[in-house]
């Protein structure tokens, strides 16, 4: 299965209260777990840089990954920007 890294960046006035982005990720997270079934979700996280959510997904198949970062974009109200991942030991092996 292949990993994919999702950046997130929320737009601006994806939300006007704090409290409001419970419910937009719990959104988020059912649209892709009833839609996208062909995708693994493994980890998340806030980040304090560029980009506000960093998600750790899997899946054989790409257009899965893509439709599940259109979710992101659409019912979390924010850009996205995906990609592809090795494991490292993988990526020195095939060195």
């Amino acid at each position: 299965m292949a990993t994919y890294v999702i950046l997130s960046k929320l737009s601006a006035g994806a939300f006007s209260d704090p409290g409001e982005f419970k419910g937009m990720a719990a959104t988020v997270s059912e649209k892709i777990r009833n839609e996208c079934p062909g995708v693994t979700w493994k980890e998340s996280f806030a980040t304090m840089g560029r980009f506000d959510v960093v998600d750790i997904v899997e899946s054989d198949d790409p257009k899965q990954v893509e439709k599940a970062a259109m979710f992101i974009r659409a019912y979390g109200r924010a850009t996205t920007e995906t990609l592809v991942a090795t494991e490292w030991n993988e990526f020195l092996d095939v060195l």
